[in-house]
């Protein structure tokens, strides 16, 4: 009898230890796999769960956000980070409506097309939503393959079609289970294969690691050094969101400016916001979440 594969292995670890996670369950829709990817991104589950809840309890379906303002997902994108993602998912939900009758569709080619969705994306809703036999790799797989296949203590900072080659070569041929072998290597990633205290005690390819049968290291420090948020027009934009996003109208500026005490990175942190389209110019001295009220009249171009 020949050994259990690497994808074997690693898929009989997860089914046994996987975290309970609400994607993860049967029941899940592809449009809630699709709203996890990408609340995911850069994002802890720890931070993400409440807030997937909260905006699938609302909306449902991509025809329900495609409905309701861009206002309101930047409202309901609270506090998680980079909420361009939030716009990028109300223009991706009516784009799913427009093209394709409100499902999210099951082919990669069409998962590409839609804004905001990019290849990790995309392969990981056609994966997980549908079963298909598709290479997903984020940093956490990326580590994992470059450990126990390339013998390297960490990979490089930015997936290369040579992971995705690395990764698809470990998949079953069998769709279902090669998605379910996809899910499993993003696990042993996550919780016991770690960038700096991996639990190689508990890991089920142990035995044949070709970084633990090394004996190299983990590095000492972060391959990518963290990024400094304190001070930065970062956090100044989170505190310019807050108050936008509790206010039900247009917010003067002089209330705007009490959030931060430096004019200029003030002035800039909140022109940024305007450029990004999270934020819109409401009179002369007001602004408001974008979509958040009527329609702004258009200007006269004739003058």
């Amino acid at each position: 009898m020949s050994e259990p594969t690497f994808a074997t292995l690693v898929s009989r670890w997860y089914e046994e230890n996987a975290r309970d996670l609400p994607w993860r369950k049967p029941g899940a829709s592809p449009w809630a796999i699709l709203v996890s990817e990408v609340m995911l991104q850069q994002t802890p589950v720890v931070r993400v769960l409440p807030a997937y809840e909260a905006w699938l309890a609302r909306w449902p379906v991509p025809a329900a956000l495609a409905a309701d303002t861009p206002a309101e997902a930047i409202r309901m994108w609270g506090r998680l980070g980079y909420p361009r993602r939030a716009l990028r998912l109300r223009e991706c939900a009516t784009a799913i409506v427009e093209r394709h009758g409100g499902e999210v569709p099951d082919r990669l080619d069409h998962l590409l097309a839609l804004p905001g969705v990019g290849t990790y994306t995309a392969r990981a809703v056609a994966a997980f939503a549908y079963g298909q036999r598709h290479p997903v790799v984020d940093t956490n797989v990326r580590r994992v393959v470059c450990r126990a296949v390339a013998g390297e203590p960490d990979a490089g900072p930015a997936t290369r079609p040579a992971d995705l080659l690395a990764t698809e070569a470990l998949l079953p041929a069998e769709p279902a289970a090669a998605a379910l072998a996809s899910a499993a290597f993003m696990e042993l990633g996550a919780v016991v294969c770690t960038a700096r205290s991996p639990r190689c005690d508990q890991c089920p390819v142990e035995s044949t690691c070709a970084w633990r049968a090394s004996g190299q290291t983990a590095p000492a420090g972060p391959t990518r050094r963290p990024q400094r948020y304190a001070g930065t027009d970062r956090q100044v934009r989170g505190l310019l969101l807050g108050v936008l996003r509790e206010s039900t109208g247009p917010v003067p500026r002089p209330r705007l400016d009490q959030v931060w005490t430096d004019g200029a990175q003030r002035t800039r942190a909140l022109a940024g916001l305007v450029q990004d389209g999270l934020v819109e110019p409401v009179g002369d001295d007001s602004y408001r979440l974008v979509g958040d009220g009527p329609a702004l009249p258009l200007p006269d171009l004739t003058r």
